[in-house]
């Protein structure tokens, strides 16, 4: 590689928001397989995301923003920040559709939208209010939506509006899911229609026990500072209730014990009746359950206990056509994550379910794989039974409806989403995403233990060149791993940390996605293992590849990574030699109780879990470079984390440096910020490793 493209790489990865705009995204196939919905933007640079059709194979644009704006007001809600911080885009972020496909109504601005898929131009459907969330009744005729904490539904005919719950005090909302429902339950909804549109299910959400914090700008003393409800592992969740609620304005409380199960995990209502999971607070029971929509009543239709923590499978319970129920469960004695139908296995030993993507009749879509650092398409159906989809190695995802899949991957070579449509020649999404100027090499180690590594060399470095400085970039915690056969973001910055003169390893330890008992091992530790995994990954590198120089080892990571890397300089100085952490959790009591308390219990109960878990505390042990970067606005793990720690270590006398990021959330979306801080944190690596500039050629 040459030097003005490596130079030119933090530029273009801001500006291309990690090259992701560009690419087809968020997919809904119809029932009969002849339409696909689809949001892209205008290029690799455009942050602005439009709404695209594909039918006979060619693609159409349904609805531009630039078009439509006028200037509305936009809501202030907390859903809003989230989606745009999981999408990285501006203008239509998310959609609905009605059950056949042929209306879309999506939020612009805090205004309603609805596009025909016929043809016609988008057209505004009038809303009470700076409206969020809307979602389309199956027959197309309504739009349920959230404004100022109320649910409405307006007739799309003639915009007649139906106020169908309104919250009673300032603390209560109606139809948006809770903090800990969207961060760390998978379940970004409060609403959910009948199947016949008569009704909905509606979350009711009460935060008046719910902690407040304030979070201000320090770069802006002017500024009202933003209170936020945030439920701290201990304290006091929100008060979550689901209601029936008729167009007619009628309402039936759907009841179960919520004093014993108070995480409403999951809701969906299909062709057999309201079905939903609830879970005990300390996560270890998992009961799914019927109601009957006219009387509330609950019965359980079945019950999942685990002596860690019960998992929540995206998409699960469902049920197929005939009323079968689906869902996921830990096979003990496999160490499997199976797909049951009825209570009975239909997957085999060994090959980790991860989400249920649809059900059409009795056919289940679902994403799985026996490499945990893979994840495929599978079908099942009773007869042929499971069947892949995707074989080649990457992650792969669908949307289906009647003979069409849409598959979306992630593969060495980049990202891709395909068409297949039966009797007829595949075919692709357009993506106008922009070629990165790197081209990762990642080199797949297999460490001890199951331990997983990518290395990356610098594409002008040959064996026996000279010692290279390390750099470990990792994740390392649940949920996601990196060491993956997948051209991702983190493997381009990975490479290009490499091109300027490192060995950069990304390693998987345990408690990232595996097998059950993989996932567990951080139980009442989420610190001193995860660094111990590292060190391991590290000497077993170093063991394949002599040009490693172990005197000097530096460490980068971001959230989980962040909190990774500071505890590797502060635990063991004598492998790692300087720290760039990213908004780390310091404190593990100031994050959140769904999150914190499935892996280390209630720190009433287990105090010492969360001593183990945290950095605060070991500030006087401090004696390499570490570099703390935090946004102040980030509203998931607050600035106090950096803060706190960096206090404990001036007061202990211990140099450090802080790069606090005013207006930042947890992911840095300012373009300029983004690039330098890459350039930053490199001139820190830099120096701190005694690390020169690279010898390209």
């Amino acid at each position: 590689m040459n030097a003005n493209r490596a130079n030119e790489f933090p530029h273009r990865l801001a500006r291309t928001r990690k090259y992701t705009l560009g690419l087809p995204h968020g997919t809904t196939v119809s029932p009969d397989g002849e339409r696909v919905l689809f949001l892209r933007t205008g290029s690799g640079t455009d942050p602005v995301a439009r709404l695209w059709l594909y039918e006979a194979g060619e693609e159409r644009e349904l609805a531009d923003p630039a078009a439509l704006a006028r200037g509305g007001a936009e809501p202030a809600a907390e859903r809003v920040r989230r989606e745009r911080a999981r999408t990285r885009t501006a203008g239509i972020t998310a959609y609905a559709a009605d059950a056949a496909v042929r209306l879309v109504v999506f939020a612009l601005g805090g205004e309603l939208w609805a596009v025909r898929t016929g043809g016609s131009a988008p057209f505004r459907v009038p809303a009470a209010g700076p409206a969020v969330d809307p979602r389309l009744s199956p027959d197309g005729r309504y739009v349920a939506y959230v404004t100022g904490g109320a649910l409405h539904a307006v007739r799309v005919e003639d915009g007649e509006d139906r106020l169908l719950a309104a919250p009673e005090g300032p603390d209560v909302t109606y139809g948006l899911p809770e903090h800990v429902a969207a961060e760390s339950m998978h379940r970004d909804r409060g609403h959910w229609w009948a199947p016949d549109s008569g009704a909905l299910l509606v979350a009711r959400v009460d935060e008046a026990g719910v902690q407040r914090w304030h979070l201000a700008d320090p770069a802006d003393p002017a500024a009202e500072p933003r209170a936020v409800r945030y439920p701290v592992a201990g304290s006091a969740n929100a008060d979550v209730s689901l209601h029936v609620v008729t167009l007619d304005g009628r309402r039936t409380e759907v009841r179960w014990d919520r004093a014993a199960y108070e995480y409403l995990a999951t809701v969906r209502w299909d062709a057999h009746g309201p079905l939903l999971g609830v879970q005990s607070r300390d996560q270890r029971i998992l009961l799914t359950l019927g109601a009957d929509p006219d009387t509330g009543d609950t019965r359980v239709l079945a019950e999942t206990r685990d002596a860690h923590w019960t998992r929540l499978v995206p998409g699960t319970p469902a049920r197929t056509a005939s009323g079968a129920l689906l869902r996921v469960a830990n096979d003990t004695a496999t160490d499997t994550y199976r797909l049951l139908r009825d209570g009975e296995p239909v997957t085999p030993a060994g090959l980790q379910v991860r989400a249920v993507l649809g059900v059409t009749g009795e056919r289940v879509l679902f994403t799985a794989a026996g490499d945990p650092a893979e994840r495929h398409v599978w079908s099942y159906e009773p007869g042929p039974g499971c069947t892949p989809l995707t074989g080649e190695p990457g992650h792969h995802a669908a949307a289906a409806g009647g003979g069409t899949t849409v598959l979306e991957s992630v593969t060495p070579a980049g990202p891709a989403t395909r068409v297949l449509a039966a009797g007829r020649a595949a075919a692709a999404l357009v993506s106008v995403a922009e070629e990165p100027a790197v081209r990762p090499r990642p080199r797949r180690l297999d460490g001890p233990e199951g331990l997983r590594s990518n290395l990356f060399l610098p594409s002008w470095h040959s064996p026996g060149d000279g010692p290279l400085p390390v750099l470990l970039d990792p994740y390392g915690g649940p949920g996601l791993r990196l060491a993956v056969p997948a051209r991702g973001w983190w493997t381009l910055v990975s490479q290009w940390f490499a091109e300027q003169g490192f060995a950069v390893l990304v390693t998987d330890g345990r408690a990232t996605p595996g097998p059950p008992s993989w996932e567990r091992t951080n139980t009442g530790d989420k610190r001193d293992t995860a660094v111990a995994d590292q060190v391991r990954g590290l000497q077993a590198a170093a063991a394949g590849h002599p040009d490693l120089d172990l005197e000097r080892v530096g460490i980068r990571g971001w959230s989980f990574g962040g909190f990774l890397a500071a505890a590797a300089v502060l635990t063991r100085p004598d492998v790692f030699h300087a720290a760039v952490a990213g908004a780390p959790v310091t404190d593990a009591r100031l994050y959140d109780t769904h999150y914190q308390e499935r892996f280390l219990g209630h720190p009433a109960k287990y105090p010492e879990h969360y001593d183990r878990s945290s950095l605060v505390g070991l500030g006087h042990r401090l004696s390499r470079p570490l570099l703390l970067v935090h946004g102040l606005a980030d509203d998931n793990v607050v600035a106090a984390h950096t803060l706190r720690l960096s206090a404990e270590l001036l007061a202990a006398g211990r140099s450090h440096s802080v790069l606090p990021v005013p207006g930042a959330s947890h992911m840095i979306s300012d373009n300029a910020i983004a690039e330098n801080l890459l350039w930053f944190e490199l001139a820190f690596l830099r120096r701190e490793l005694n690390a020169g500039p690279p010898a390209y050629v």
